[in-house]
């Protein structure tokens, strides 16, 4: 059993969270009360909305670089439009939001399916094409809280049994994806496009159709996500949540989900990003230079790859020992 436990990426990835935990109590041991930890999930609570629809796309054999931009420019489409209608109700905002971000990824998902381009070209160029249209919308202007509406800023931190509202909106998400994932044929069919999409195809599953739906999927949180942003942080630019997309990606990889595709799961994603999150946060707790974060990051992300690769090796078995040791 404990061996069992041992191989569990979720299991060891738990461990080193705690550990680390209660490295940064020994030496800061405000860190861990639990205002604090509230806190620090809910500045992570971003990164484990956009983890998750990463999460879909990576299952699938395809990868999203556009998510930061994707919500960069959906929070700037809301943010404008809270100044020129400040009486927009939020609920209105969310679903355009919602629908704006779902259509980004549509057009990912659409030219990776029906022209078959590889995934990373396709996304990193719509991440440009993003960029450049928030930059042309905005004239590379900034929206500052003086221009939103009170309403609009304060959704994300309205707090509700002791924990704000986008705290809550991650939960929420985990909780509908741990149900898409396990309980739904479409959950199953991420696995199995990305498991083995020749034999995908026999079941009668449609691998591109699939993909397209992880990118739709990813694309609705990263537009429910960019308004969340842009009202928490009472600002909107060109550059909001640049570079990143990259910590997502090592937030999934962290996790356990397998850059080839077909292995991964909602428990390994959200550890992931709050590995990622308990890092960022207690470094300048603890005099650490944030710099290291990025250092940080990259070594348990070739950890975690060469964790993958070793747990997913099967041995064959050897016929002609001869021949193998003279080659």
């Amino acid at each position: 059993m404990i061996r069992t436990l041992l191989k569990s990426r979720e299991t060891v990835l738990g461990a080193a969270i705690l550990v680390l935990i209660l490295a940064i109590a020994s030496r800061f041991p405000a860190f861990v009360t639990p205002s604090n930890l509230a806190n620090v999930f809910n500045d992570t609570a971003p990164l484990i909305i956009l983890a998750l629809g990463q999460m879909v796309v990576i299952l699938t054999r395809c990868i999203d670089l556009s998510v930061a931009a994707n919500l960069a420019l959906t929070g700037m489409v809301v943010a404008m439009l809270n100044t020129v209608m400040p009486g927009l109700p939020v609920p209105v905002i969310l679903v355009i939001a919602v629908c704006l971000g779902a259509l980004m990824g549509l057009l990912n998902g659409l030219l990776v399916w029906k022209l078959d381009i590889p995934p990373i070209v396709v996304t990193l160029g719509t991440m440009t094409i993003y960029r450049g249209i928030i930059f042309l919308i905005s004239g590379g202007e900034w929206i500052n809280a003086h221009e939103m509406s009170d309403t609009f800023k304060a959704f994300p931190r309205e707090v509700v049994l002791g924990l704000p509202l986008l705290s809550w909106v991650a939960i929420f998400v985990v909780t509908g994806f741990a149900v898409l994932i396990g309980r739904t044929p479409l959950g199953r069919a991420f696995f199995a496009v990305g498991g083995n999409p020749h034999a995908a195809v026999y079941t009668g599953i449609n691998v591109g159709l699939t993909q397209c739906a992880a990118y739709v999927l990813s694309g609705a949180l990263a537009g429910l996500t960019g308004y969340l942003w842009v009202a928490r942080y009472a600002v909107a630019y060109v550059d909001i949540a640049a570079g990143f997309e990259l910590e997502v990606v090592a937030a999934c990889v962290i996790g356990g989900i397998s850059i080839a595709g077909g292995i991964g799961s909602v428990g390994g994603a959200l550890l992931g990003a709050l590995f990622l999150g308990i890092v960022k946060n207690a470094l300048p707790v603890i005099n650490i230079s944030p710099f290291w974060q990025l250092a940080i990051s990259g070594s348990a992300i070739i950890i975690a790859v060469a964790f993958n690769a070793t747990s997913n090796r099967t041995r064959g078995r050897v016929i002609l020992k001869k021949a193998e040791h003279a080659s």
